[in-house]
């Protein structure tokens, strides 16, 4: 439209009608002339009047060549379709929006007026219908195994998976329609043959409202979508043979009858099992077996207590007469060094075990405490740092996988925090597999009282992670989805969610009552039969297995049960099986440790002063203010006089890359530093060109890395944490923006980096960097809050410690060091003394 508002011809060589008419019609601006708009008619405002033009030509030209949905709209509008009828509108509708406030005048969900085209518009019928499934087919899915709930929240039908909105006849369901578009996969394909109507509808249902839903449709990438599509809307269900069939039943048993068993010789004592979820450990078994022959050597997990004894049974592999021994009291022998110990479920253990193939894979589960989601950037930093040590740039031989509760997931703001870390170039692991189990309560509190969003899981599409929601009654859907999951991982190096839906036998624990609060839920549970009664009942009527082999299977097992339960009376667990990587040469608090040389040789540390103050020449154009910096820095180096704190921090950095030891300082803005004093990434003026000079001490240094982090202290600390545990050859770095910002941290620093030594066996040589006694910034800014560290700190004040040369121990003995470094060559040292030692402490 030009300036005086009068209309500017649109198309080219317009035909004498149709066309022209509303053209006109629509995109005039004088409003007196123009009917009210339409809610279909906004993508025809004027800003869009170029794009449409050129589509428009095409058509006239080539209908093929443009899309299906265009086609419909010009064929509509040149035979002279009213406004607002000529587009007929996909069933993607905003939540919460009700068809009924924009569907067209007749009501019919798929509307195309007598004047177009019968077959073109029949065949955009059957395109909505496919759309409609996969955006809103998992509303629909039979997802709870009880049938009481709704998985979203909500019991209505999206009416764009109304068939009768579609107004589809008998003929129209006999006839095979062309829904192939271009750059489409799956159902869409344009090299799939042509389906029936009525066959295309029923495999949509299997595919998106059955056993399995899908949620997809949020990821903007088009090649991950079509991914989705080839692998689940194929021309038939998927099928396991007879062999994978009985390898599920005989994994499905362990999980089942472990429970059982404990639950007949511990009836009173609380172990958080998996029953009515107990289709989680084939499946997790399934994902391994995918994940290993797609090229994985090393998974790290983390997970809650609900199921952890299982996990670490049937999955990770701890010996059976280990847990049967924690449960009789039986916590190791008097000279192996355990500190306090903690509840057996939530202890770590790692181990490397076969898989059906042949080939080995390593299974760390990380130990953690009852803060549910804690442990997921303590899992996602210690497979970072996993990947790191073994070379694995391209993150695909080491993977994460982290275990969650349905209302923890949705709940705990933690959860946020780590998947934000998803794709940040420091902190990424390659792609996680979350796994909800999901009980569809927590504790005591249903759902609706615990989230406000329809899924658990919703918190996932902030990442653009697939959603896999599967019933936990399903086991070999739930086996087909896991096997996706790690496919999708592997394939993508991206996150994904499968949200297996199933319930809570029993209370939150075994002795609690459920049915206190949630009295219907375990009406309905009381009567629903095993998972693995359901299986094996599908198995023998389909021929698969027969009753007496099935009945030989459950009493080999429940024997071996046995068998493992006397000999675990005789057997003396040690507390190292709880260790996820044990490590040699670092000495545990009983064994002497004596004081270690920290200094260096001056002139090791002139080469490496004249290293770290010399700005790398891929930087030509640093800020005039840098160079000084770096040129003042370059000066005490020379004279060895008026060392200043950043230089003393970078010279025990430079001095340990140079040994050997990887150093890593991670947090907010750590790279220049909150008080502009650090600059260990320097920036060309001109270039945008970064460079960091710790990185160029030496042909065969250690790695050094500062990188600046998300706004989190939680996660990211949780994460530097995990990174900090896997080896003892590295000093790993956490500050604070300012000393009481590790407030957001708490949780970590409490259950963690406090007591993780004492519970759970792990040394670790963190350090927190924390910024205090900046008096005038405020009552929050000016304290590190230094007395809850000293109080949290577990010296025994009764007690003097023995002072001899050969003989203290009081650091290692303690849970950890709080520092109030003076000058700058105290800081030097107390940062070399953390990996100079035989032992770490944080």
């Amino acid at each position: 439209f030009d300036a005086a508002g009068g209309q500017r011809a649109m198309w080219k060589a317009l035909p004498a009608r149709g066309v022209g008419r509303w053209a006109g019609r629509w995109l005039s601006t004088k409003s007196a002339k123009a009917p009210p708009p339409h809610a279909y008619e906004s993508f025809l405002s004027g800003n869009s009047s170029t794009y449409v033009e050129q589509m428009y030509e095409a058509w006239r030209e080539d209908p093929a060549s443009v899309h299906k949905s265009w086609q419909a709209f010009f064929a509509n509008a040149d035979a002279n379709v009213p406004p607002g009828r000529s587009f007929t509108p996909p069933p993607t509708l905003p939540m919460g929006s009700a068809l009924t406030d924009v569907a067209p005048p007749g009501g019919v969900v798929g509307y195309a007026p007598p004047e177009a085209s019968g077959a073109l518009a029949k065949t955009m019928k059957v395109v909505q219908l496919v759309r409609a499934y996969q955006h809103r087919g998992h509303n629909i899915a039979e997802l709870d195994p009880l049938g009481v709930y709704d998985a979203d929240l909500d019991a209505s039908i999206p009416p764009e998976l109304e068939l009768g909105n579609y107004a589809f006849t008998e003929e129209e369901m006999d006839t095979e329609y062309d829904i192939g578009a271009f750059m489409a996969s799956g159902f869409m394909n344009e090299h799939r043959p042509r389906m029936k109507l009525r066959d295309l509808i029923r495999r949509l249902n299997e595919t998106y409202a059955s056993s399995i839903a899908v949620e997809y449709m949020h990821i903007p990438d088009r090649e991950m979508c079509n991914w989705i599509r080839e692998h689940i809307e194929t021309p038939e269900p998927f099928q396991f043979d007879a062999e994978e069939k009985r390898r599920i039943l005989d994994r499905l048993t362990w999980g089942d009858h472990f429970e059982t068993f404990l639950s007949r010789k511990f009836s009173a004592v609380k172990r958080f099992g998996i029953e009515g979820g107990e289709s989680l450990i084939p499946g997790m078994k399934a994902m391994i077996d995918e994940a290993v022959e797609g090229g994985v050597e090393a998974i790290v997990m983390g997970m809650p207590h609900r199921g952890r004894l299982n996990v670490l049974a049937n999955v990770v592999r701890k010996p059976f007469e280990s847990i049967f021994g924690e449960f009789q009291g039986r916590h190791g022998s008097g000279d192996d060094w355990s500190g306090t110990g903690d509840v057996k479920y939530h202890l770590g253990m790692s181990y490397t075990r076969p898989t059906v193939t042949g080939k080995s894979i390593h299974l760390a589960l990380v130990a953690n405490p009852s803060h549910l989601e804690a442990v997921n950037p303590v899992v996602e930093g210690k497979t970072r740092a996993k990947q790191h040590f073994s070379g694995d740039a391209d993150r695909s031989r080491t993977m994460s996988v982290l275990l969650h509760g349905d209302a923890a997931f949705s709940g705990q703001g933690v959860v946020f925090e780590t998947m934000g870390l998803a794709d940040l170039h420091n902190y990424t692991t390659g792609g996680t597999i979350h796994v909800v189990v999901n009980n569809q309560i927590g504790f005591t509190t249903d759902p609706r009282s615990s989230r406000s969003s329809p899924y658990c899981s919703d918190v996932a599409k902030s990442i653009a992670a697939p959603v896999f929601h599967v019933n936990g009654d399903d086991v070999e859907a739930v086996c087909f989805v896991m096997k996706l999951a790690a496919k999708w991982r592997q394939h993508f190096r991206k996150d994904v969610v499968v949200d297996i839906v199933c319930y809570r036998r029993h209370g939150h624990n075994e002795i609690d009552q459920p049915k206190f609060t949630q009295p219907l839920m375990y009406t309905a549970i009381a009567k629903q039969p095993t998972t693995l009664q359901q299986y094996t009942q599908k198995l023998v009527k389909e021929g698969t297995v027969t009753e007496e082999e099935a009945k030989t299977l459950s009493d080999a097992v429940l024997n071996e049960f046995a068998e493992r339960f006397e000999a675990s009376k005789h057997y003396s667990p040690k507390k190292s099986e709880w260790v996820s990587s044990p490590w040699s040469g670092i000495h545990t608090p009983n064994v002497f440790s004596p004081v270690q040389d920290t200094g260096v040789p001056l002139d090791k540390l002139r080469a490496v002063g004249e290293a770290i103050s010399t700005i790398p020449p891929e930087v030509a154009n640093p800020h005039k203010k840098i160079k000084e910096i770096y040129d003042q820095r370059a000066e005490m180096v020379r004279t060895g006089e008026k060392v200043d704190w950043a230089l003393a921090e970078q010279l025990a950095f430079g001095t340990l890359v140079s040994e050997n030891i990887h150093v890593r300082l991670s947090g907010q803005d750590v790279e220049r530093g909150t008080f502009s004093h650090r600059h260990a990434v320097v920036h060309d003026q001109e270039t945008g060109r970064t460079a960091m000079p710790l990185a160029h001490v030496g042909p065969d240094q250690a790695a050094f890395i500062a990188c600046n982090s998300s706004l989190s202290e939680f996660a990211v600390l949780g994460f530097e944490l995990g990174y900090s545990l896997e080896s003892p050859n590295q000093l790993n770095l956490w500050e604070a923006q300012f000393g009481d910002f590790a407030n957001g941290a708490q949780v970590i620093i409490d259950q963690f980096i406090s007591s993780g030594e004492q519970k759970w066996v792990r040394q670790s040589g963190i350090v927190l960097l924390l910024p205090h006694g900046f008096d005038g910034q405020g009552p929050e800014h000016s304290s590190a809050r230094l007395e809850r560290f000293l109080q949290g700190s577990d010296d025994d004040e009764a007690v003097f410690p023995k002072m001899g040369e050969n003989e203290r121990r009081q650091i290692q003995m303690c849970n950890w060091q709080v520092v109030n470094v003076t000058t700058p060559a105290n800081y030097f040292h107390v940062l070399r003394r953390q990996t100079c030692r035989d032992f770490r402490k944080p």
